[in-house]
């Protein structure tokens, strides 16, 4: 499906661009395979509202500094940073920025403390909990010893956070410069993403909800390894797609702007559920691992740096299926998970 993107080119790193009266677009690189993140500026009156931050690095401090000191802040301030959910690059620089204005911190519950409890994991050990996790997905000995070796990195891409916040819930409606801007949830790819709708403007920052030509990643982690977070972001797109009008311009935390809504959410469904039809095809021929199911879900091969995000999106078709009571899960005696059709 196309979709109409009207805002033109993105602004470079350091720069803002107006897409509607009050609100600026931002944009800052990211030190991972997904190079860029849109952030957001809302005229709050006496000063600006941030909307998500990009992760916590020295170049992303430099831009900011340069944003801040330019002409088209007019001189205000920050006086509020709002982020639609925890991951490091929504959330990295929330700590310095309300250190540096003074302001407060707005996220919903479970985001906040979700993040907390990560950035307390830096300079910890793996835990027992998920190396069984990845064991039973079918890992090797090797990919085994790169999670213990990698685990707790969140922290070190995430400034220390404010020790008090500012609750958002999906529903309420918040006052941002003059205009109300209703907040509205999704669940699946964070515990409590929000997301901010301007009937007035009517734009829509989705964050990671809607992206226009990339899927955000839906996992289970070892946290939950039961969880089905596949049926919660399928009931989410459903929800949004009475919620939001489908002539609304979306402003997605990746990729550019753009007209469709509608039309996109449903192409997230129909993905997923032929995902989960060929999960489903694959566990016909008989009982797999999780590792086994990369190839029904992903075109190409799974790198190492990849496989993390992998083996939780394959998990999460695999419980969905599980809920659905069309596949069931089985312990080996050596500790590896084999799934099964019902």
């Amino acid at each position: 499906m196309k979709f109409e993107y009207p805002c033109g080119d993105p602004p470079p790193a350091g720069e803002t661009k107006e897409i509607a009266p009050g609100v600026l677009w931002v944009r800052m690189p990211l030190p991972f395979a997904l190079k860029w993140i849109n952030l957001w500026l809302l005229d709050d009156g006496d000063g600006w509202m941030v909307v998500d931050t990009g992760v916590a690095t020295d170049e992303s401090r430099a831009h900011w500094t340069t944003i801040f000191a330019s002409p088209a802040l007019q001189g205000r301030p920050v006086t509020r940073v709002l982020c639609t959910h925890m991951h490091p690059d929504h959330v990295g620089l929330a700590g310095w920025i309300t250190d540096r204005f003074h302001c407060a911190l707005w996220m919903s519950r479970l985001e906040y403390v979700v993040c907390r409890m990560l950035v307390a994991d830096t300079g910890r050990e793996a835990p027992e909990d998920g190396v069984n996790f990845y064991r039973a997905a079918g890992w090797d000995e090797a990919a085994l010893a790169t999670y213990r070796k990698r685990f707790g990195q969140y922290g070190r891409m995430v400034q220390a956070m404010p020790d008090s916040f500012r609750r958002v819930t999906a529903g309420e409606s918040l006052r941002i410069g003059g205009r109300d801007w209703r907040v509205l949830g999704g669940h699946g790819h964070s515990p409590e993403h929000i997301c901010l709708w301007s009937p007035e403007l009517n734009l829509f920052i989705s964050g990671d909800q809607i992206l226009p030509r990339i899927s955000s990643n839906v996992s289970v982690f070892p946290t939950e390894p039961d969880a089905d977070p596949l049926s919660d972001w399928l009931e989410s797109c459903v929800r949004l797609q009475r919620e939001i009008p489908p002539d609304v311009l979306v402003l997605p935390a990746h990729n550019e702007p753009f007209v469709g809504a509608h039309g996109r959410l449903q192409e997230l469904i129909d993905g997923h559920e032929l995902c989960l039809k060929r999960v489903e095809q694959r566990l016909q021929s008989g009982p797999q691992r999780v590792v086994d199911l990369f190839g029904a879900l992903f075109p190409g091969a799974v790198t190492s740096e990849l496989l993390g995000f992998a083996t939780g999106e394959s998990l999460a078709h695999l419980n969905c299926l599980i809920a659905r009571r069309r596949a069931r899960r089985r312990l080996t005696t050596d500790g590896i998970w084999l799934f099964e059709t019902v």
